[in-house]
């Protein structure tokens, strides 16, 4: 095997690989804030239909530049061809240091909470050590898994995406043998529609992880495309069919009220053995997403570290594994690093979300920049509605950046000053390395 990468993902591993990254702990948590958001069971749904429709619309703008340029990185490569090789440093160093990590570490803990609701060996205290140690393991472990081969990683992610699917179809089941639900009478705070739907998108998130693969999707003129709109579409449809769900076994007021949603509907049927299920559950959901962002971010230190200086070591492909080693190793030592200093996953969302948002901005608005600057570039697939579609998410986009650092300023800010951070950093690998 040489030492690049391999076009060994099918259309079904793609498409896993989206789904899993996508549906991970969210779905289990924002429901009842986006219900208190959405002023009745219409907009509830709506607001879940409409954050479908918003990621298809960058999940199409994505389609076009990975079939156009299916390289390994995804936005990294995209970017510096639009705007520069500083552009696509600035990417791949916020990635590096805080973003993927940081996606790692919260839905590490996520696994953590849940697994200590199933097994908590210190039941009577340490309840922090025993949720690092949780959260640590399940980033040593996949990480590992990862490192050992593209096909463990794939398989190990194709297994745990399959597994939740069925598993969120069994909640619906549930909530078809739920007696009718009472009204609840019980007040339930309220939350501006705005927020309601930054909650819904930041479930959403991760179906652009195709990209940071696609020099290793077989096919890729096709099946990127595919899996794209495929995995963007599947996760709306698990959405609104598991918030119906909620609806049909606690009514509108009794989900808004709801502290632990997936567990009160299972409750309704299964009064015992509710918290036990729905805690594996969320416990597989969480292993899931971790594994897919473990896969997909190295990726992009990969990329990085192919074309600057000051991140060369990670720009290597191992030739035996068929996998980036030092990229991987990197990154769970950083995610490890932040699972034992990281604080509310609240925090952790706002920290990440303006640069987050910036970049797929500045990466949807490149597929109107490179149509312009490389018009003889083969397009197997051109965005449907352009320019329409990535305008649209464009303005997502710029609205979601505003509204992290309008509601914790000083939590965003933190997060877009590490982000220039990056340029002295760059200046420096510009003058030491090609």
């Amino acid at each position: 095997m040489r030492d690049v990468p391999q076009r060994v993902l099918t259309l079904f591993d793609s498409v896993c690989l989206i789904v899993g990254i996508i549906v991970g702990a969210g779905i289990y948590q924002v429901a009842p804030d986006v219900a208190k958001g959405s002023g009745g069971v219409l907009g509830f749904l709506g607001l879940w239909l409409l954050g479908g429709l918003l990621s298809l619309c960058g999940a199409l703008g994505y389609a076009e530049l990975a079939s156009a340029y299916p390289q390994a990185g995804g936005d990294y490569a995209y970017l510096t061809r639009a705007y520069g090789r500083w552009a696509g440093f600035l990417f791949g160093w916020i990635q590096l240091v805080i973003v993927r990590p940081g996606d790692i570490a919260v839905m590490a803990f996520a696994f953590a909470t849940y697994a200590r609701a199933l097994y908590d060996p210190f039941p009577d205290g340490s309840s922090a050590m025993v949720r690092q140690a949780y959260a640590g393991l399940a980033v040593a472990v996949l990480t590992l898994v990862n490192v050992v081969g593209v096909r463990q990683g794939k398989w190990t992610q194709n297994v745990l995406t399959v597994v939740k699917v069925l598993g969120l179809g069994g909640i619906a089941a549930v909530a078809l043998l739920a007696p009718a639900s009472d009204p609840v009478s019980a007040p339930a705070g309220s939350l501006p529609p705005s927020l309601a739907l930054i909650l819904v998108l930041f479930t959403f998130g991760g179906w652009n992880e195709m990209a940071y693969v696609a020099a290793e999707v077989s096919n890729p003129r096709r099946n990127i495309v595919r899996s794209l709109v495929l995995g963007t579409t599947v996760v709306t449809v698990i959405y609104l069919v598991v918030n119906a769900a909620f609806l049909r076994a606690l009514g509108f007021e009794g989900l808004k009220t709801s502290t632990a949603v997936a567990t009160d509907t299972v409750r309704t049927v299964f009064p015992r053995e509710a918290a036990a299920l729905i805690s594996g559950l969320v416990c597989l959901s969480a292993l899931g997403a971790v594994n897919g962002l473990v896969f997909a971010g190295a990726r992009i230190s990969y990329a990085v570290g192919r074309d600057h200086w000051v991140f060369k070591p990670l720009g290597r492909w191992h030739s035996r594994t068929g996998t980036p080693v030092r990229a991987l190793v990197l990154q769970g030592l950083l995610a490890g690093g932040l699972v034992l200093v990281l604080g509310s996953f609240v925090d952790a969302l706002l920290y990440t979300a303006a640069p987050v948002y910036l970049f797929y901005l500045a990466s949807t608005a490149a597929v109107i920049v490179l149509r312009r600057r490389d018009p003889g570039v083969e397009r197997p697939y051109r965005v449907w509605g352009y320019p329409v579609t990535p305008l649209v998410f464009c303005v997502t986009c710029g609205y979601l950046a505003w509204s992290a650092v309008a509601y914790k300023p000083w939590v965003a800010l933190g997060a877009l000053g590490v982000l220039l951070v990056g340029l002295p950093v760059y200046a420096v690998s510009r003058r030491r390395g090609p």
